[in-house]
């Protein structure tokens, strides 16, 4: 048996879907239930049972499962402890990045990381939220930013901050409702975020806790356009707090008083990566510049 056939006995398992396994595997799905066909020959058992949502794991599958990942996991770590008697770091890293750099205090830790490790690259990757999350998930990224939950459980997180976000409306609008009343902002046209990225989930988790369904009269998948639609009269928005207030200062848009919505900033990792030297360290940069505690590397 080989490590790469444990290798998708576990991302199947995990899965529960053969067609998702291979899209993380970077295989066919022919392939990868030839893979897992190996498996049971060599065992003499079956470790799938298909269901019509895709598979689950027999009695058999159950209970070598964590054996299995156990050995995945001393040959990473076999692999990170040679990884890390090569001396310094090198190479490139794929970072993708969602917001804008300041809020993500990207500046100051590729500085410091380059500063430390002047033969480390860190390449970055602007994208949309979910997107970045997704790459992680697919190891085309290394690692990466992303706001709200992680549905993956092959991916990991490292909790940056919790980011207060608020609802804006275009100037004037205010005076249109009783801010008293969440529900009145239900009445009112919203101005939507792209399902692709991961502020829309953080929406819509705020429209039912309002208990309201807008309408939305325009799509988008960052806060800065978003911000400029607002402005322009389309509709409402959600904003971080910081760009809320200093707009609503500046007087181009009106603040929703009171109503705060919640937002974890995480660091995105591979699970199967929290050993790997390369991530330690891109982990232990980010702690002095987020003011995080030495034990919160994974």
């Amino acid at each position: 048996m080989e490590i790469y056939q444990l290798r998708t006995f576990v991302t199947v398992a995990q899965q529960g879907h053969l067609t998702q396994a291979a899209e993380l595997l970077h295989l066919s799905q022919p392939a990868v239930t030839a893979q897992i066909k190996a498996i049971e020959e060599e065992v003499g058992m079956s470790l799938f049972e298909r269901t019509a949502g895709g598979v689950v794991l027999t009695l058999a599958g159950q209970e070598l499962l964590p054996r299995a990942q156990d050995i995945l996991m001393s040959a990473r770590q076999l692999l990170d402890h040679a990884r890390s008697l090569k001396g310094p770091l090198t190479g490139k890293v794929q970072i993708g990045i969602a917001l804008t750099p300041d809020v993500l205090r990207v500046g100051p830790w590729v500085a410091g990381l380059a500063e430390r490790f002047p033969l480390l690259e860190v390449c970055l990757h602007q994208g949309v939220t979910g997107d970045v999350l997704n790459a992680v998930r697919k190891k085309e990224l290394d690692a990466g930013f992303y706001l709200g939950k992680n549905p993956y459980v092959n991916v990991h997180t490292l909790l940056l901050a919790q980011l207060r976000l608020r609802i804006v409306m275009p100037k004037g609008w205010l005076a249109r409702i009783n801010a008293a009343n969440p529900k009145e902002l239900g009445r009112l046209p919203w101005v939507g975020i792209s399902q692709f990225s991961s502020l829309s989930k953080i929406v819509s988790e705020l429209w039912r806790e309002l208990n309201i369904a807008p309408k939305k009269v325009s799509e988008c998948d960052n806060l800065f356009t978003a911000s400029e639609l607002v402005q322009a009269g389309v509709g409402l928005a959600l904003l971080r707090e910081e760009e809320a207030l200093d707009a609503a200062a500046r007087g181009v848009v009106d603040l929703v008083p009171e109503i705060v919505k919640m937002a974890e900033l995480q660091f995105v990792y591979p699970a199967d990566r929290a050993e790997d030297p390369t991530l330690k360290t891109l982990i232990a940069g980010l702690q002095p510049v987020w003011g995080l505690s030495s034990n919160v590397a994974a």
